[in-house]
């Protein structure tokens, strides 16, 4: 007997999944616990609806990153600190402050958690940072910190 997974059945498969079940295992284990629902026409055809629109989802945010992807070229953002005369912070500068940073210069409202920083920055220069836009999708800029007056 088919089914369609509504949840996760160990050693089954996953939601959504169409499986191949015994028809024992299906009306006195899956349809009682709403686990699983009957392979119907009608349920195929939404099964194959709703991957058409993830599917479709998953493509406009793709092609989303890839078009910011190309603005993040040109951007070359500017963070200003305070600091010795050394060259080094008083603290450091985070992915937050850079954020922040490119929302009031570029108007680019980016989560502080797609800025990949391997450790906060701690000294004044010019910094290759990578911005994780999309699973598959990585984009490059440049973060300038100068030290405030």
């Amino acid at each position: 007997m088919k089914v369609i997974l509504l949840q996760d059945v160990k050693g089954q498969g996953k939601k959504g999944q169409l499986i191949e079940v015994s028809n024992g295992y299906a009306t006195n284990f899956l349809f009682p616990k709403k686990l699983a629902s009957d392979a119907t026409a009608a349920a195929l055809n939404e099964m194959k609806n709703r991957e058409a629109a993830i599917r479709h989802k998953h493509d406009v945010e793709y092609a989303a990153a890839v078009e910011a992807k190309e603005k993040f070229k040109d951007v070359s953002v500017k963070v200003y600190a305070k600091g010795g005369s050394a060259g080094k912070l008083f603290g450091s500068v985070t992915a937050k402050e850079i954020a922040e940073a490119l929302r009031e210069q570029f108007s680019l409202d980016i989560d502080k958690r797609l800025i990949l920083l391997d450790e906060p920055i701690r000294q004044f220069g010019i910094y290759e940072l990578k911005v994780k836009l999309f699973p598959e999708v990585t984009a490059s800029m440049k973060v300038e910190l100068i030290q405030s007056k």
